[in-house]
């Protein structure tokens, strides 16, 4: 192949990607595993139930799910990374392969618990990066009309997490009549909408969750690499 147009690229580093690369990993057998977050403490957390029903879905359609409770989880910077909690929310999003983010609108905005949740979730750490790649739901719960503001910022931290946040989203307006007494919800057309971000989201991640290294193996990193190679080379040589 030659590069008449691409003189700054480093052809030893160039890869054209292929179908036969994107699916030459052998499909994982076991369910896809899911942690799903939720922004309030109130005792009648309205996106902890949201949560919780999105998580029976999912494990009726074969994941395995694990809810992480934030009650406790210290402000970020406010403690040290070694805090238990911060500890628990880190070895979940390692385990996981795809995410659910449930937040209360608050002034228009998710809430800060939930910002506090992602904040601890560092990009990197010890030469692994605990979200590239997975999957995402994003959904929010209104006390008031319907409204996409919590969402749309969840999608921003999403992608700035560098994870594949999946077309589909969920938000529910009054919150507090979508609910019965035992805090299961009500059959409605936004409980359908949970339905389907959930079923989206589970066939997201067996697409993905195998084919995550080479979907985001890149060619600006690949350079980088080998410039740091060859940097402690020379240093050796000298």
């Amino acid at each position: 192949m030659s590069y008449p147009d691409l003189p700054n690229i480093d052809r030893a580093l160039f890869s054209t990607p292929t179908a036969d690369r994107v699916f030459a990993d052998k499909p994982s057998s076991h369910p896809p595993r899911i942690l799903l977050l939720y922004g309030s403490l109130r005792e009648r957390s309205f996106s902890r139930l949201a949560v919780e029903e999105a998580a029976r879905l999912l494990e009726a359609m074969g994941a395995e799910t694990r809810i992480f409770n934030p009650k406790g989880l210290p402000l970020a910077d406010a403690e040290d990374a070694s805090h238990p909690k911060v500890q628990e929310l880190r070895d979940l999003a390692n385990w996981s392969e795809g995410m659910v983010w449930c937040s209360p609108e608050r002034h228009g905005a998710m809430t800060g618990i939930m910002k506090t949740q992602v904040d601890w979730i560092p990009l990197s750490i010890g030469g692994m990066r605990p979200t590239q790649g997975k999957t995402l739901a994003v959904m929010q719960v209104c006390g008031g009309s319907q409204s996409f503001n919590a969402v749309n910022q969840l999608r921003v931290l999403g992608r700035w997490m560098r994870m594949v946040t999946i077309p589909n989203q969920s938000s529910v307006p009054k919150a507090f009549t979508e609910f019965d007494d035992n805090n299961r919800m009500l059959p409605s057309p936004y409980y359908n909408r949970i339905v389907d971000v959930m079923e989206e989201l589970a066939k997201f991640t067996m697409l993905i969750r195998d084919r995550s290294d080479y979907l985001t193996d890149r060619y600006s990193e690949r350079v980088e690499n080998a410039e740091e190679v060859s940097r402690r080379v020379n240093q050796r040589s000298m």
